[in-house]
C-alpha cells in the first residue's frame, strides 16, 4: 500500500515540478517517472523495514 501511494505521489510530484520549470510533454513524463520509480522504491523500503519490526 506504501509503495502504491509512493508510485503516485512521485509521479505527481515529477509532473509538477517539470511543469513548474516550463518542460515539455516529454519532460514532464520523464520526471513523473524518475520521480516514481524512486518514491516507489523509497515506500517498498518503508514497507519492508515495517514489516521487518512488526514480526
Amino acid at each position: 500500500m506504501i509503495v502504491i501511494a509512493g508510485l503516485i505521489l512521485g509521479a505527481m510530484l515529477g509532473a509538477y515540478t517539470a511543469r513548474k520549470r516550463g518542460g515539455r510533454l516529454g519532460d514532464i513524463l520523464q520526471y513523473a517517472a524518475v520521480y516514481g520509480i524512486l518514491l516507489g522504491l523509497f515506500g517498498m523500503l518503508i514497507t519492508i523495514v515495517v514489516h521487518r519490526l512488526a514480526v
